[in-house]
């Protein structure tokens, strides 16, 4: 059973012409590092590979804050203008939605959050978007899924070798 306010996160109210999906990784680190990584709306680009670059337009990381993402080259898109939604450091919650910019994906909007699970955490990564004129509600989906898939195997890898540099840098100590 997930627990009322995770569900509560990722329960999508949907508009028409509007799909949604949920992504779920586990990671072989714990929770503070895995949210060390992904609490960083100013560096999204850490482990979001399809990011080339992140300023903060306003704000200073708390709610409201605005930033603006360049998309490396190749993918259809330039830059995105980002608002961030929710940012809870103790129940380790943190959204975003896309207000502006020169890409496909209008009034999609993200949640993420992070679970203790044994010897490590589980990942949930939730949104909601319009379907682009002449696209279908699957192949939306199976874009945006693929660019979550792959920035959460990229987050994976970032904790589990900081948990593992860690480690070595302990044993070095010994």
């Amino acid at each position: 059973m997930v627990p009322e306010y995770v569900a509560r996160h990722h329960a999508r109210a949907l508009g028409p012409n509007q799909c949604c999906s949920a992504v779920v990784r586990r990671i072989d680190a714990p929770v503070s590092t895995v949210w060390s990584v992904v609490r960083r709306f100013d560096n999204p680009q850490a482990y979001k590979h399809f990011l080339k670059s992140c300023h903060l337009i306003r704000g200073d990381g708390d709610v409201g804050t605005l930033r603006e993402v360049r998309v490396v080259s190749g993918l259809p898109a330039g830059k995105s203008t980002e608002r961030l939604e929710i940012l809870d450091d103790e129940r380790h919650v943190i959204s975003f939605s896309v207000v502006g910019g020169d890409h496909r994906l209008h009034n999609y909007r993200s949640v993420t959050t992070l679970h203790p699970a044994a010897a490590g955490t589980v990942v949930v990564e939730s949104y909601v978007v319009d379907i682009p004129a002449g696209n279908t509600k699957e192949d939306t989906c199976s874009f945006v899924d693929t660019i979550v898939r792959c920035n959460l195997q990229s987050l994976a890898q970032i904790a589990e070798n900081m948990v593992a540099a860690a480690a070595a840098g302990e044993n070095d100590v010994n």
